[in-house]
């Protein structure tokens, strides 16, 4: 019995927990790409779809020409698809919906975004790309990350760049179609390069990094993606690090708040008190005319005089320079006097040492001059 049951159990087939568990076709299959999107084929889907899809968008009025014009170039395409499209003009709205020769289910997702981008002022050549497979889009709103309209202009400047050169290397590098466009962003390539586009659009709004360091970081990434070595290895030791800095922005002015006091001001005196207390009120109008002229003669007389003032303050010697001259004077005066004395006290000493001996004046005065040398008597122990 023990050995029947042993059989059984080598004869079972392994169980898996779950359907992750389950053998893939590409892990047996180097060769099987697993992100490729492989294109439609009608005879997966002959019957078509069972309920009607529709979606509408509303265009602003400055595009409605362009719209007009260029509306049959848009609806041959979607014709292929078996998509029906409507521009209503007096509603402002452009409308796609599936018909009974739709296939592809996924076809009216891209017909969306077509709308969509075209109601964005994206050129319909341009926006006629996102039908295929390997082409998606991505409408970044960045109106509501700014407050204040004026910064919200400069940080948008900030993505074009001088004669859209940021806008361009941004386009280069992402491989993505960007359009700033009032308060979005349209951009259209692959999923890898949307996800690059919306991280450099949001930090240059909401002022993290300017995407001119971006534009350093992905040459950085297109240079170390070149290196089969450095092709599994970590690249934050190579990429470049920036601090934001902090910019000294001005000082806001705050009043002063008063005392609060529940009466109200004294009242100002208006110009006919003034003329009232003066006396002006009173006088005649050739007296008038006579008084503010004078006025203004005193301060035209006051404004030269003062004028005159600054020019020949230019003129006029600083102070302490004299007071430099009169302290070297007075410290020369000094330094003469004690030579005065030192002389005469010298001559009076030599006038007595002359009367006990014979001594020669230019060698005393010569060794007067020199320090004297004394033996130092030290104690012998």
């Amino acid at each position: 019995m023990e050995q029947d049951n042993d059989v059984w159990q080598e004869q079972k087939p392994k169980r898996h927990k779950g359907k992750h568990d389950k053998p893939k076709p590409w892990d047996e299959d180097p060769n099987i790409d697993r992100w490729k999107i492989e294109k439609f084929d009608p005879s997966w889907n002959e019957s078509g779809l069972v309920a009607e899809s529709s979606f509408s968008t509303l265009f602003p009025v400055y595009i409605e020409k362009c719209l007009q014009t260029n509306w049959e170039k848009v609806r041959d395409p979607l014709k292929v698809y078996g998509i029906a499209c409507e521009l209503d003009l007096v509603k402002g709205s452009m409308t796609v919906s599936t018909t009974l020769k739709t296939r592809d289910p996924y076809i009216i997702i891209k017909a969306r975004d077509l709308i969509k981008l075209l109601s964005r002022s994206v050129p319909y050549d341009q926006a006629l790309k996102i039908l295929d497979d390997e082409m998606q889009c991505d409408i970044i709103k960045i109106g509501n990350l700014v407050r204040m309209k004026e910064r919200f202009v400069k940080r948008r400047q900030h993505l074009l760049g001088p004669n859209s050169s940021t806008l361009k290397a941004l386009e280069i590098l992402t491989g993505c179609y960007i359009l700033v466009q009032g308060n979005t962003v349209s951009a259209m390539g692959s999923f890898k390069g949307l996800k690059q586009v919306r991280k450099i659009v949001e930090d240059c709004m909401l002022n993290k990094m300017h995407p001119v360091y971006h534009i350093k970081v992905l040459m950085m990434k297109k240079e170390l993606e070149k290196d089969p070595a450095l092709a599994h290895e970590n690249w934050d030791r190579f990429l470049p690090k920036f601090k934001k800095k902090n910019v000294q922005q001005k000082k806001v002015m705050t009043k002063e708040k008063k005392e609060y006091t529940p009466f109200p001001p004294p009242q100002q005196p208006s110009k006919i008190d003034e003329q009232l207390a003066s006396g002006e009120y009173f006088m005649s109008q050739k007296k008038k005319t006579t008084k503010k002229w004078q006025d203004k003669q005193e301060k035209q007389a006051q404004k030269t005089a003062e004028n005159k003032r600054k020019r020949e303050a230019a003129f006029i010697p600083p102070e302490e320079e004299a007071r430099n001259q009169d302290t070297r004077s007075e410290n020369e005066n000094n330094d003469v006097a004690v030579m005065a004395m030192s002389l005469k006290k010298k001559a009076k000493e030599f006038g007595k040492k002359k009367l006990g001996e014979n001594i020669n004046a230019e060698s005393y005065i010569a060794a007067a001059g020199e320090p004297s040398k004394k033996k130092s008597k030290r104690s012998v122990s």
